[in-house]
């Protein structure tokens, strides 16, 4: 019989095209999730830019010309001005997976791609409205820890940090999502958005302080997958290597009871993560390699 031994992963293909109109249907579906299940209340004080209307008042001078409502201006037949109740100022945070297991894909692209196309997505919106976004890069050696930053320099860094890719093979790090989440909830002091990126594989103990976060922040984690964990091919004998671990696995595929046992156990451990996440009540969104991921996540979030 013949063996067959997995290939590297391929090189990098990036998240592929952002559209941008889907982009901005996101931005409204970002702040629907985020005024739903972010706790308390996140009006801020004085009169701004806004949507919510808090004062209509006859015009003075000084006043910006550009909000005159024209319509109680010809009621009253002097000039009046609206002033909004403004947005709140956001800080986006973005818990990152770079473990090795992240540059394992076999359809469109790598894990790894995915998760870089989501966190430019939540980047750009972050930065809107004057809002700024911080990140912390999880599975490596040394957590890569990017303070928030508002507008162009922001996106810079987070592009930067991006580019490092993923961490080498053989880099096993269990608690490495854990003190992520937890270095977020020390230094994130305002209520804001919390996106954890992740495939969720061989992490422990981050439900802790993914509850913590979840009582001041609203979350939001993003599971993404690649076909080929949740079924195994026939093709034979295979050496699989652990890209976290390092260790090597012989496995007959040829075997219906080793296919079969594979499968149950990736549905059993995607079950257990979808259960405790709905146990935190934290939104859950999976996205696919073979999938349009944009169009994904805008559907999950509409």
């Amino acid at each position: 019989m013949s063996t067959s031994v997995l290939e590297p992963p391929a090189a990098r293909q990036g998240p592929g095209p952002l559209a941008q109109p889907l982009i901005e249907a996101l931005d409204l579906a970002i702040t629907r999730l985020v005024s739903r299940m972010l706790p308390g209340d996140r009006r801020a004080a004085g009169v701004g830019v806004g949507i919510e209307l808090a004062q209509l008042r006859p015009y003075e001078i000084g006043d910006d010309v550009r909000h005159i409502d024209p319509a109680a201006t010809a009621r009253t037949g002097q000039p009046h001005v609206r002033l909004h109740v403004p947005e709140r100022a956001m800080t986006t945070w973005l818990v990152l997976d770079v473990s090795p297991s992240m540059a394992f894909g076999t359809a469109r692209r790598l894990k790894a791609d995915v998760a870089e196309g989501v966190a430019l997505v939540f980047g750009r919106l972050g930065v809107r409205r004057a809002g700024s976004v911080g990140a912390v890069a999880f599975g490596a050696e040394t957590p890569r820890v990017l303070p928030p930053r508002g507008a162009r320099p922001g996106l810079v860094a987070l592009r930067r940090m991006l580019a490092e890719g993923v961490a080498p093979d053989g880099q096993q790090h269990t608690d490495a999502l854990a003190d992520g989440l937890a270095r977020v909830g020390r230094m994130a002091r305002q209520p804001g958005l919390v996106v954890v990126i992740s495939d969720w594989r061989d992490q422990h103990g981050w439900q802790r302080p993914l509850a913590s976060l979840r009582v001041r922040h609203s979350v939001l984690a993003v599971e993404v997958v690649d076909p080929r964990e949740a079924t195994l091919p026939s093709v034979g004998h295979l050496a699989l290597v652990d890209p976290e671990s390092g260790a090597r696995i012989d496995v007959d595929t040829s075997n219906r009871r080793v296919r079969e046992r594979f499968a149950k156990l990736e549905r059993e451990r995607r079950d257990e993560l979808a259960r405790e996440l709905r146990r935190l009540r934290i939104d859950h969104a999976t996205l696919a390699t073979d999938q349009d991921w944009l169009l994904e996540l805008g559907h999950h979030l509409r």
